[in-house]
């Protein structure tokens, strides 16, 4: 529970973005988390989706653009993740990334234990739907999501001509977010492991726990 030694690298934290259009404001907000995290101590890194293909369509994880976004997976700590709110939902781009982030890796989970905040963005009155869906995604993903969390109401009025967040209630909660980030990241990383883990996977052994997890689909 609490290791004799503790981790000195800056935390390491991976952000999501749900929009490929040229003005996403789930990407210039997530930049947005980027500097502030930055700012805070953390080391930084932002995936982009273009050129992602889609899950299912006979693609493996061979592909690059796979390939890059499980290895951050893998590298990070904590994340974010910044979806639109489209027909009351996240977007399809949002929900594709996080089906390309598997459960397991052998018996290895590289979601596990690992922190999470969510945000949204709205195009018209601000809704918590996006930010609900994240957290029901960041749970059955074995995440630490932390309680706070962002959601902006007419996003295209935030920002100004050069793609920053305007001064306003909506940019000191997403400090708030990222504070809070940083903090459960540092204070859970070196005893993620510990606080994960379950009477019922400790019974199977990792050769067992591996043929379970990583059945083929019939």
């Amino acid at each position: 529970m609490f290791p004799a030694e503790h981790s000195s690298h800056a935390p390491r934290i991976l952000l999501l973005y749900g929009s490929l259009r040229p003005q996403s404001y789930s990407r210039k907000m997530t930049e947005e988390a980027a500097r502030i995290l930055t700012r805070l101590g953390a080391e930084c890194r932002t995936y982009s989706p273009a050129g992602m293909p889609l899950p299912d369509d006979d693609t493996d994880a061979s592909h690059p653009k796979v390939a890059e976004l499980r290895d951050l997976v893998t590298w990070s700590e904590g994340m974010v993740w910044c979806s639109p709110e489209r027909h009351g939902a996240m977007t399809g781009i949002m929900k594709a990334q996080i089906d390309w982030i598997p459960l397991s890796l052998g018996a290895v989970r590289p979601t596990q234990g690992k922190t999470l905040a969510v945000m949204q963005v709205s195009g018209g009155s601000q809704s918590f739907n996006s930010v609900n869906q994240l957290r029901i995604l960041g749970r059955w993903m074995r995440m630490l999501t932390i309680p706070n969390q962002s959601s902006v109401p007419k996003a295209f009025l935030e920002f100004d001509s050069d793609g920053r967040m305007k001064p306003s209630p909506y940019y000191d909660r997403i400090v708030d977010v990222m504070e809070e980030l940083v903090k459960f990241t540092l204070l859970t990383r070196d005893s993620a492991g510990y606080l994960v883990d379950r009477y019922s996977e400790r019974k199977e052994t990792a050769e067992e726990l591996s043929k379970r997890v990583n059945q083929k689909n019939t």
